[in-house]
């Protein structure tokens, strides 16, 4: 059929153009516990809106007639070379969004010339994931009981990974309304409204009740409903971090032999005394809005940091409130060496497993190459604070 010259026969759906365009796709194809878990924050998600909107606060210094065509993406991170400096963040209960949630983002982000962060509380274990993959990966720790996370460091460097990042930001669980509100506890609930949705939404609870890959699997044996309660309960037990010091910190560089990471950190004082201890880099991280609100945006401290421990030459990471390649090339323009994204690759993974978190990478990547061309950008390792400026009020 055709009306104006237009052809307006059936089509096939467009892939989505930006990370936007995933969300919007993973939105309708997850139930609304789900959909709370991945999208929602903390309190009054001022934090979770403060990560965007401070990259809106820069704008760009571009060069003409520099002759760029084809900028360069390579980076190194913890000795690894990367051809994109975009990292997959940890992310629990990954398998909530797909079932082969953390194999599947372990290995696209390989396909893409990047790395993974397994999550202490992945819906694959550590050695399922290694088993996966060709690369060694990174693997992110909640520092609970020294005899447990002694047991996770061990079986994290027996399957491979030789860099670990270690969450610090996490004394107790932030107030997540939204979760709280849909069901997803703590502890899960079933509440008339989600089991609505889940009936809403008949090929995800298919898949899921099918593969059971909706529990913390490194934690609890078992995939199904009741290791799903059991692991968060675990978690809230164990995983909290309310006691936690600078000494159990040193405790853990002391027994990790490979490259270590403090993620979480939000102010210069303490990544200097990160970086004292003998930490290999920082993450810069507020928990992408899900734990403290208020909480500073993590692009507004990130000079800080950085100037923090530029002599001692700790490297320095981002997440929180990436959503494109603009974003990436601001935050290693102030000083981060690479950016990790979370909820991105997971809109990708649910709409479609390994190929959509693939599909997130490549559009990032697209961007980010795009946006060097247009400022004149060389590549991103001679990115500094010259390519930027403050947007003036007004």
């Amino acid at each position: 059929m055709r009306a104006f010259g237009f052809d307006l026969r059936a089509r096939a759906p467009r892939a989505p153009l930006n990370v936007e365009d995933y969300r919007r796709a993973a939105r309708r194809r997850l139930p609304a516990m789900v959909r709370e878990y991945v999208d929602g924050g903390a309190d009054d998600l001022a934090t979770l809106a403060a990560n965007r909107s401070a990259f809106a606060r820069w704008e760009f210094r571009p060069r003409v007639l520099t002759g760029v065509r084809a900028p360069d993406l390579a980076t190194t991170v913890a000795g690894v070379e990367l051809d994109l400096p975009v990292l997959l963040a940890p992310v629990g209960l990954a398998g909530l969004a797909h079932w082969r949630g953390d194999v599947a983002a372990a290995r696209a982000a390989e396909r893409r010339g990047t790395r993974h962060v397994l999550s202490t509380a992945s819906s694959w274990t550590i050695e399922e994931v290694a088993a996966a993959t060709s690369e060694d990966h990174f693997f992110q720790l909640y520092p609970h009981s020294g005899e447990t996370a002694a047991a996770l460091m061990a079986r994290a460097w027996d399957a491979g990974n030789r860099t670990m990042m270690v969450t610090v930001d996490y004394p107790v669980r932030g107030n997540r309304e939204g979760e709280r509100r849909t069901g997803m506890g703590p502890p899960p609930v079933l509440t008339p409204g989600s089991v609505l949705s889940l009936c809403r939404h008949p090929a995800w609870t298919c898949r899921t009740l099918a593969h059971r890959r909706i529990s913390a699997r490194n934690l609890v044996a078992g995939g199904g409903v009741a290791a799903a309660v059991a692991s968060v309960e675990i978690q809230e037990r164990h995983l909290s971090q309310a006691t936690l010091d600078w000494d159990d910190l040193a405790w853990l560089r002391d027994r990790w032999p490979g490259r270590l990471y403090a993620k979480g950190v939000l102010t210069g004082e303490d990544a200097s005394r990160a970086a004292a201890l003998g930490l290999d880099g920082i993450v810069v991280s507020n928990h992408g809005g899900r734990q403290l609100d208020f909480a500073p945006a993590t692009l507004d401290v990130l000079p800080e940091i950085a100037a923090a421990v530029r002599d001692r030459g700790t490297e320095v990471l981002l997440d929180g409130g990436v959503r494109r390649g603009s974003d990436v090339v601001k935050a290693l323009a102030l000083g981060a060496r690479a950016v990790l994204v979370g909820r991105p690759y997971v809109y990708g993974l649910a709409v479609g497993g390994e190929a959509g978190v693939a599909g997130v990478l490549d559009v990032l990547r697209d961007e980010v190459e795009r946006t060097l061309v247009l400022l004149g950008a060389p590549g991103v390792r001679t990115l500094d604070p010259t390519w930027l400026r403050p947007v003036t009020a007004g």
